[in-house]
């Protein structure tokens, strides 16, 4: 049997985009925050977690987008722990907008068991595990499957360098997991910009680019004052979609810290139905699109 929380949100208005939608990244933050009162009700809030010494970070985010909340909306995240296994955690989630009575997202989010004071990996006790699992564990463990692979990089590849600032740090003392979802819209925002379709020109087009789907794996975390540099480029460009990759890396050393891909949908700004990606559009955006291995990119690229 499983144990079911289900925590609601009212989305506030700072929270929408120029679209008036929900912006991608607060989706990550209702999960975060769904996932924390689960695991409260469930007898673990954090304050047990520190009394253990051990803490959860995110280690990968899969999430699909199906339709966009909007300001006013009330968002109910019904989330529960799908299975355990040694040092991680896979968390699903299902986001439903009360307001308008549908399924606006599903999600998974992998989580990593760690000494607080170690940062390593440590073993899930038995306990907290009947706690989620009063009646056992499933016979199986769920499927994994590896983090979509990106084909390599363009010349043209966009690259944006800033530094971690301290409004992006949470209480355990890294970047938020959701920060990574922004810094890749802003460096995606600046590379459509530097490619001659900023968003004032795509309106005038009437299209717009909407989220399908989105993964992050988490490598490492970025700390306050971190020089990073995320790196932004396109493939398996169809009819109406096109994958978007980003990389984060800090520049001290080099170390990549996250990968996250885009699944984009081309939609008419108007009725959201999916359209066409212009042809100027792709002819702008040349330089930045990768060519993927034969065989990797489906059918119907750049169709």
């Amino acid at each position: 049997m499983l144990l079911v929380h289900t925590s609601a949100f009212k989305v506030r208005f700072y929270e929408c985009d120029l679209y008036g939608h929900v912006n991608n990244a607060n989706y990550l933050r209702y999960m975060q925050e769904a996932a924390f009162e689960a695991s409260a009700a469930a007898g673990y809030d954090p304050q047990r977690y520190a009394q253990m010494g051990r803490i959860w970070y995110a280690h990968a985010t899969d999430i699909e987008y199906i339709r966009p909340a909007k300001y006013g909306d009330t968002v109910a995240v019904k989330t529960w722990v799908a299975d355990f296994r040694r040092v991680t955690s896979r968390r699903a989630y299902e986001l439903h907008s009360i307001t308008m009575g549908a399924l606006i997202a599903r999600a998974t989010t992998d989580w990593a068991f760690l000494d607080a004071a170690t940062q390593k990996p440590a073993a899930i006790p038995d306990e907290l595990i009947r706690a989620f699992f009063p009646e056992g564990l499933p016979e199986r463990h769920l499927h994994r499957e590896k983090f979509p692979s990106a084909p390599p990089a363009p010349k043209g590849a966009y690259r944006l360098r800033r530094r971690v600032q301290w409004r992006e740090c949470d209480s355990a003392g890294h970047v938020n997991n959701a920060i990574y979802a922004e810094w890749a819209e802003e460096c995606g925002m600046q590379c459509i910009a530097h490619y001659r379709w900023p968003v004032t020109r795509m309106a005038a087009a009437g299209v717009g680019i909407f989220y399908r789907r989105m993964w992050i794996e988490y490598l490492r975390p970025a700390l306050f004052d971190d020089e990073i540099e995320v790196v932004a480029w396109l493939s398996e460009v169809k009819r109406a979609t096109a994958m978007r990759h980003f990389t984060v890396t800090r520049l001290s050393d080099s170390a990549l810290l996250a990968r996250i891909n885009v699944l984009g949908v081309c939609a008419d700004v108007r009725t959201g139905a999916p359209r066409r990606i212009p042809q100027a559009m792709l002819d702008d955006f040349a330089p930045n699109i990768a060519v993927c291995p034969v065989g990797d990119c489906g059918e119907e690229e750049r169709r």
